[in-house]
């Protein structure tokens, strides 16, 4: 026996992963061999008496080990015994690590993502989070109760491609009472989570190297689906009233899709003005592009407390060529990723079909459950409910902002949604004090990083959805220590 076959076999005395049966053990171990090159074309094997001796094992351990190696072709067995069969393998590997060209392994659309921070959810000040606690759960639990007693094969299978028909009628129904929406329910379309959504309007309504106006700074998922797509990104600024475009370009640059927040722009948290939203709907229309709107945060209007927010773009020209974006991941929770689509009436033969070939249905019983929730009025009321309890918590943490913080600090937005933003023009980079609350057990995100290149404000996104009113003077003491240290 060789030396090399002597030291793959040694392997085999070390402790056993959970569960796993020797003969599999030495299956893999030689396979794994043969695969990088240690055994060679031609080598003998031993013979399966003398291994099962060797390695004080079962005969028919190796033997079922073999039988494997023979049945996939990693060997070759004869009355001269067991042999490594001639592979194509290509040369034998340098050792673990990342193979050449791996820094390749993406496309140059993909390269240029940026990292997702993990395990932030639930961590105070998080922002974009609801206060789960809050959520009536139990009427929920009763709605997914009674859609999974009625389950049957259909449901358990793919679900309805776009969308449930049932959700449909709910959503339409919804969107109008709520948003103003003006749409009919075959106008509605259903996909797994707002990320899908934003996806599927970078991939179906422009092609690759069209261009798509973004807000700056902008909602990082939506730069992400349009990098993906290959779209060559126009960055327009935000002030106080929202996106605001040079006049001049619209001619020097006109987008094929233009991507806006309205109702709460994220990050720096102004709404769009009714000036800006018909202009914006004019220019798309002149140059033949299409308008997405993300409805972000048009749920809890704060500046005029019971007055309905801004009308949706959408709701102004139905007509027009916008597809409104929406999900009941921050309505919810985030873990449901049910979201929806509103395209025109013209598109909703085209468009639908494209979304249906593209994206897989899912989560019948979730969908029907949901739109049942929605017809009963419980989401309608736990928004009401929730309105006031927001509202305090934004005032508690203006409080306390400015309690720590003074004047030098400005704070941003607060008209709508569930955070605020706080600038530190003359403090230390948001990134490391991000990093520092984190150490803290609180949950900010820096805002210089939702801008593109390299000349983004210096501040904090604090979202205040999950952060309890008596805890926040406390848990803003804990961010004031971050920025001094």
């Amino acid at each position: 026996m060789s030396l090399e076959l002597e030291l793959i076999l040694a392997a085999l005395d070390d402790a056993p992963p959970p569960g796993e049966a020797r003969q599999l053990r030495l299956y893999r171990a030689l396979k794994a061999a043969i695969l990088d090159g240690r055994l060679p074309p031609g080598a003998r094997l031993p013979g399966s008496r003398q291994l099962a001796a060797d390695r004080r094992m079962a005969r028919n351990c190796v033997l079922f080990a073999y039988q494997l190696l023979v049945a996939e072709g990693f060997v070759e067995a004869d009355r001269g015994g067991t042999r490594v069969a001639a592979l194509p393998l290509g040369q034998p590997s340098a050792g673990p690590g990342a193979p050449a060209g791996a820094a390749d392994i993406l496309s140059r659309r993909a390269r240029g993502l940026p990292p997702v921070q993990r395990g932030e959810s639930l961590l105070p000040f998080a922002p974009g989070v609801a206060d789960l606690n809050a959520f009536p759960w139990r009427s929920w639990a009763r709605f997914l109760q009674q859609a999974w007693g009625e389950v049957s094969a259909r449901q358990l299978a793919d679900a309805e491609p776009g969308g449930e028909p049932e959700l449909h009628r709910a959503v339409a129904g919804f969107l109008s009472a709520r948003r103003g929406v003006a749409c009919t329910p075959e106008q509605v379309f259903i996909v797994a989570g707002g990320q899908v959504a934003l996806d599927a309007c970078a991939r179906l309504l422009a092609d690759d190297g069209d261009t798509a106006w973004l807000e700056n700074p902008c909602y990082a998922p939506a730069r992400n689906a349009m990098q993906a797509a290959g779209l060559k990104i126009i960055d327009v600024p935000v002030d106080h009233d929202g996106m605001a475009p040079d006049p001049a370009l619209w001619q020097a640059a006109p987008p094929r899709l233009l991507f806006v927040t309205p109702s709460h722009q994220y990050p720096l948290g102004s709404v769009l003005s009714l000036e800006r939203r018909l202009a914006l709907l004019h220019g798309v229309q002149a140059c033949g592009g299409w308008l997405i709107e993300d409805d972000y945060d048009s749920d809890f209007n704060h500046a005029q407390p019971g007055a309905r927010p801004l009308p949706a773009i959408q709701g102004l020209r139905p007509d027009a060529p916008v597809v409104y974006v929406g999900t009941f991941s921050k309505l919810l929770y985030p873990g449901l990723r049910i979201a929806y689509m509103v395209v025109p009436r013209w598109a909703a033969a085209g468009l639908g079909e494209a979304i249906r070939s593209l994206y897989r249905g899912g989560q019948a019983v979730e969908q029907r459950a949901l739109a049942r929730f929605l017809e009963s009025g419980q989401l309608t009321r736990h928004l009401r409910r929730m309105g006031p309890i927001y509202r305090a918590r934004q005032q508690v943490l203006r409080s306390a902002l400015q309690a720590h913080f003074g004047d030098a600090c400005p704070v941003l937005g607060g008209q709508a949604g569930l955070h605020l933003v706080l600038r530190l023009p003359d403090g230390p980079p948001d990134t490391a004090v991000a990093r520092a609350a984190w150490a803290q057990g609180v949950a900010v995100r820096p805002l210089s990083t939702y801008y593109a290149g390299q000349a983004g404000d210096n501040g904090l996104l604090l979202g205040y959805g999950i952060a309890e009113a008596p805890r926040i003077p406390e848990l803003v003491g804990r961010l004031a220590r971050a920025v001094q240290g």
